[in-house]
C-alpha cells in the first residue's frame, strides 16, 4: 500500500514537470511563429481575430513536436534529483527492487505515448485543417495594412500595385497592375480579359473601397491597341480581390484517415493518392504513429541513471546525451521511410528492438547488483 502511495506521487511529479516543460516550449515556439503569421495583418489584410484564431490552433501542430523533448528532460531531471536527494537508496533499502522503479517510468511513457497518439493522429490534423479553413472562407478586411512605400506589392493574386507615399489613409502617385480581370470592369469590354494597369496621382483607401484622382486607366490585350481612358475620380471595389496565401490543406493537415485510405482504396482523387504523393504520405504516417513508440525507448534510457556503476557511460551526461540523440536521430530518419519499403520497416522495428535490448540489459545489469 505504501509502494503504491509512492508509486502515485512519483506519477504526479514527473508528469507536472513534463507538462511545465512542455507548456514553456510550446508557448516559446508559439511565440516565435506568430512573429511570422503577422503578415497575414501586414501583407494579406486578414481580421486581427482571424490572426489569434489562426495562431492558437498551430498551437495543436507546435505542442506535438515537443512531447518527446518534454518527457526526456522531465525523466531525467526527476531521476537525478532523486538520486542525489538520496531518496532512491531508502527505496533500495526497503525492498523496492530497481526494475520496479523501471517498470514505473515504462508505465509512465506509455501514457505519453498515448497523448502523443491522440494529437498527431486527431487533434492536430483536425485543428490545423481548421486552420486553413479560417483562411479559405475569410477574405481580407482592409486593403490598406497591405500598402508599403516605394516598394511592389503581389499579397493578392494577379494583382500588383505600387505607391510612393502613405499618410493615414491618403496615398501619392499609385501604379496598379491587374492581370487576374479583377478590375475588368473598368474596360470597355468586360466579356474579355484585359490588362489594366491604371496610374494615378492620389488616391484614399477606405476598407476594401480607394478612390483615385486624375489619372489614367489602361486597357491591353494581346495583338490589339491599348485602350487609354484618362479620369479625374475613380472608384474601384476591390471585393473580388483574392489573398494569394495557400489555402488549399498541405499534407499535414489532412486527416489520418485520409492519408491511409490512399493505400486501401485505388479510386481516391488523384491530388490524394498519386505515386509522387504517397512518397510524401508515408514519412507523415510514421511521423503520426511510429515516432510516438520511441518515447518508451526514451523511459528505458533514462533508467540508465539508476544502474550503479563508474563507468563513464553511465554518467548523466552520456545518458541524456543517448536519449536526445535517439530523438535527433527520429526526426532526421523518418523522413526517409517514403524512399523504400527496407527504410519504412527498419523505422518501425527499430523501437520494439531497443525496447526488447535495453530492458534485458537492464535486467541483467539489476540482477548482477541484487547479488
Amino acid at each position: 500500500m505504501l509502494q503504491n502511495k509512492i508509486y502515485q506521487n512519483f506519477l504526479k511529479e514527473i508528469f507536472k514537470t513534463f507538462l511545465v516543460i512542455l507548456f514553456g516550449l510550446s508557448l516559446i515556439a508559439l511565440t516565435v511563429r506568430s512573429v511570422s503569421f503577422l503578415d497575414l495583418i501586414v501583407d494579406s489584410g486578414y481580421p486581427v481575430g482571424i490572426y489569434f484564431k489562426y495562431s492558437l490552433l498551430n498551437l495543436f501542430g507546435i505542442t506535438p513536436k515537443f512531447i518527446p523533448l518534454s518527457f526526456l528532460l522531465a525523466l531525467t531531471i526527476f531521476i537525478l534529483k532523486h538520486v542525489q536527494d538520496s531518496e532512491f537508496v531508502i527505496l533500495w533499502t526497503s525492498g523496492v527492487k530497481k526494475i520496479q522503479v523501471t517498470n514505473l517510468f515504462l508505465s509512465a511513457s506509455i501514457l505519453v505515448l498515448f497523448l502523443y497518439l491522440l494529437f498527431s493522429i486527431f487533434l492536430t490534423p483536425l485543428a490545423l485543417n481548421k486552420s486553413r479553413m479560417l483562411l479559405s472562407n475569410e477574405n481580407f478586411n482592409s486593403f490598406l495594412p497591405t500598402i508599403k512605400t516605394q516598394q511592389f506589392s503581389d499579397s493578392f493574386d494577379g494583382f500588383t500595385f505600387l505607391v510612393e507615399k502613405k499618410i493615414n489613409n491618403e496615398i501619392k502617385n499609385i501604379f496598379l497592375y491587374d492581370k487576374g480581370n479583377n478590375l475588368k470592369n473598368l474596360s470597355s469590354n468586360i466579356s474579355e480579359d484585359h490588362e489594366t494597369t491604371i496610374l494615378a496621382k492620389s488616391g484614399i483607401i477606405e476598407e476594401k473601397k480607394m478612390f483615385l484622382f486624375n489619372g489614367q486607366i489602361i486597357s491591353s490585350k494581346k495583338n490589339i491597341d491599348n485602350d487609354v481612358v484618362s479620369f479625374e475620380q475613380l472608384s474601384i471595389n476591390l471585393d473580388n480581390l483574392s489573398t494569394s496565401t495557400i489555402k488549399q490543406p498541405k499534407i499535414q493537415e489532412i486527416s489520418t484517415r485520409k492519408l491511409l485510405k490512399c493505400f486501401t482504396r485505388k479510386e481516391l482523387e488523384l491530388e490524394y493518392c498519386s505515386e509522387d504523393f504517397k512518397k510524401e504520405i508515408l514519412p507523415t504516417i510514421s511521423r503520426r504513429v511510429v515516432i510516438p513508440f520511441y518515447i518508451p525507448v526514451i523511459s528505458l534510457i533514462c533508467s540508465l541513471l539508476i544502474v550503479r556503476s563508474s563507468r563513464i557511460f553511465y554518467n548523466k551526461i552520456g545518458i541524456f546525451f543517448y536519449g536526445f540523440a535517439l530523438l535527433v536521430f527520429s526526426e532526421l530518419s523518418v523522413r526517409y521511410t517514403g524512399i523504400n519499403n527496407t527504410i519504412f520497416i527498419s523505422f518501425i522495428l527499430l523501437p520494439i528492438i531497443l525496447i526488447t535490448f535495453i530492458y534485458s540489459f537492464l535486467i541483467y545489469k539489476f540482477s548482477k547488483e541484487w547479488k
